[in-house]
C-alpha cells in the first residue's frame, strides 16, 4: 500500500490531507500589543476619557511613520514629575499628558478633542472624581466666610417686601368746613358787637359772653391734641374683637390673638433679637438752651429723635376665638399705623460720658455723632409668639384668609364723655401691650 504524498498524519493520530509543513514560524501579531498601566484614577493618563474632558495629547500616530523635518522642542520638566507617573518608560503617553507614542494601533490627529469642546471644563479632582463645583469650595453648610460674614451692627437692609415705616403715625381731625367757618363767622361777630357795646353803652355783657364761649372751644382744643394718642388707644383697646370664622369678605374687624414670621423674619438692629414682625431703633438727643436740633420740629428743653429706623413684614396671626390663621399684608409698602412702646436701652447722660464700644461701633456703621452729651437709644419690637392685636379689612382669595390695610382712614368717633373730637387713622393698626422684655409663647 502506497502513501499517499497529499495526506499526512499528525502527532494524535489522525491523518489529514496536505503536506506537513516542516517549519513552522511563529506568526507576528498583525495589532502592536502594549502595556496599559495602572492610571490610579487620573483622567489625564485615561487615554480616551482624557480627550472627553479636553485633555489633549502632543504628537500624532502618523508621526511615527513619517516623521516631520522638525520636532518642537517640549518644555523641560523636573525630574520628580516623572517619578509620579506609573507605568514603563516605553508607555510615554500613558504616563503623562506630553509624551510621544513609541508604539499605537492606529491614527489620532494631531489637534486636541479640546478643540471642540463647549462650556467650562469640569474641575477634576486629584482622586479623578468629577465634582460640581472648584476644588476647595467643600464647605459644611452654614459656616460663613470671614469675608462675607456681615458686620455686627451693620444696618439693615431689606428689599421691597419690607415695609419701612419712615413717618410717625398720622393722627388727624376732620371737622366740616361749613361748620367751621359758621363759628369762625359768629365768634367774629360777637367780638366786633362786644366791643361796639362797650365803646358806647359801657356795657361788657356782650364781651363776656364770647369769652364764655371761646374759653371752652379753645380748652377743648388744646385737651384733644395734647390727650389725642392717649384717646386713640383707649379706643383701640376697647374696640370688640372679631371672630375670624364668621367674618366676611371686606368687613373691618379687630383681631387678637398670637403672630408667626411669614417668608422675611426680622431682627433688631442693636439687641440682635431675632426672628420679629417688627422692629424699631431710634436715637434721641436732649435740647438744651443752647444745643443743636435734631430735627425740624425739635425744640428747646426736650428730647428729638435724630435717628429712626422701623421695618414691618408680612406675618400671620392665630385669632383666640376661632383659632384659624390669618396672612396679614404689612409689606410691600403698605400703610402700617404702629402703636408698639420702644424700650431705652442705652441711656448717656452728663455723669455716664463713657460710651460702650457696641454703642459706638452702632454710631458709626450708621454715620452718626456721638459728640452729644445726653442721648438715648430706644428699641421696640414684636418678637414671635407675642400677643398682638391687629385691626384691618378681612379678604378672601383662593382659600388664603388676609387682613389688609383698610382704603379709608379709620374714625374713633366723637367721645363725649371725654371730650374728644373725631380721630382718624390711616393704615392697618398694629398695638401689642405685651412688654418688651416679657416671654414670648414659643410656636
Amino acid at each position: 500500500m502506497s502513501t499517499r504524498t497529499g495526506s499526512h498524519q499528525l502527532s494524535n493520530g489522525l491523518i489529514v490531507s496536505g503536506r506537513p509543513e516542516h517549519s513552522l514560524k511563529e506568526r507576528q501579531p498583525t495589532m502592536a500589543a502594549r502595556a496599559v498601566p495602572y492610571t490610579g484614577g487620573d483622567v489625564k493618563k485615561s487615554g480616551e476619557l482624557g480627550k472627553m474632558y479636553g485633555i489633549g495629547f502632543s504628537g500624532g500616530e502618523h508621526q511615527l511613520h513619517h516623521p516631520p523635518p522638525s520636532l518642537p522642542k517640549l518644555p523641560s520638566r523636573p525630574p520628580s514629575a516623572s517619578l509620579n507617573n506609573s507605568g514603563s518608560a516605553r508607555s510615554g503617553p500613558n504616563s503623562g499628558p506630553f509624551g510621544l507614542r513609541s508604539t499605537s494601533s492606529g491614527p489620532m490627529s494631531k489637534k486636541s478633542s479640546s478643540s471642540s469642546f463647549s462650556g467650562p471644563m469640569t474641575p477634576i479632582q486629584p482622586t479623578g472624581l468629577i465634582t460640581s463645583g472648584p476644588m476647595g469650595s467643600n464647605r459644611r453648610s452654614g459656616q460663613l466666610d470671614a469675608t462675607s460674614a456681615p458686620s455686627s451692627f451693620k444696618k439693615d437692609v431689606y428689599g421691597s417686601a419690607v415695609t419701612s415705616l419712615v413717618d410717625e403715625v398720622k393722627l388727624g381731625f376732620r371737622v366740616s368746613r361749613v361748620a367751621m367757618w359758621v363759628f369762625l363767622v359768629v365768634v367774629v361777630m360777637g367780638l366786633v358787637v362786644g366791643a361796639f357795646l362797650m365803646a358806647s353803652v359801657k356795657k361788657p355783657v356782650v364781651l363776656v359772653a364770647m369769652a364764655a364761649i371761646l374759653i371752652p372751644a379753645v380748652a377743648i382744643l388744646m385737651w384733644n391734641y395734647w390727650y389725642k394718642k392717649r384717646g386713640v388707644l383707649g379706643f383701640l383697646k376697647k374696640y370688640r374683637d372679631a371672630e375670624l370664622r364668621g367674618a366676611v369678605d371686606g368687613q373691618y374687624v379687630k383681631v387678637t390673638g398670637v403672630v408667626t414670621c411669614g417668608s422675611i423674619p426680622l431682627e433688631t438692629s442693636f439687641q440682635r433679637v431675632p426672628r420679629c414682625v417688627y422692629v424699631s431703633s431710634e436715637l434721641y438727643e436732649y435740647r438744651g438752651c443752647g444745643g443743636k436740633p435734631a430735627n425740624a420740629k425739635h425744640r428747646f428743653f426736650s428730647w428729638g429723635c435724630t435717628h429712626s429706623e422701623k421695618y414691618v413684614a408680612d406675618f400671620y396671626i392665630s385669632d383666640f376665638q376661632s383659632g384659624l390663621r390669618a396672612l396679614v399684608k404689612a409689606g410691600y409698602g403698605a400703610k402700617v399705623a404702629q402703636f408698639v412702646e420702644p424700650t431705652v436701652v442705652v441711656n448717656v447722660t452728663k455723669d455716664k460720658k463713657d460710651l460702650s464700644p457696641n454703642f459706638l461701633r452702632w454710631l458709626s456703621d450708621r454715620g452718626l455723632s456721638s459728640d452729644s452729651q445726653v442721648m438715648r437709644l430706644k428699641e421696640g419690637h414684636i418678637k414671635e409668639g407675642s400677643t398682638v392685636s391687629v385691626m384691618g379689612v378681612v379678604r378672601r382669595h383662593d382659600n388664603v384668609l388676609m387682613i389688609v390695610p383698610p382704603t379709608e382712614p379709620v374714625s374713633t368717633g366723637c367721645r363725649w364723655l371725654c371730650c374728644l373730637l373725631p380721630t382718624f387713622i390711616e393704615g392697618l393698626i398694629l398695638t401689642s401691650d405685651q412688654s418688651q422684655n416679657g416671654d414670648a409663647i414659643p410656636v
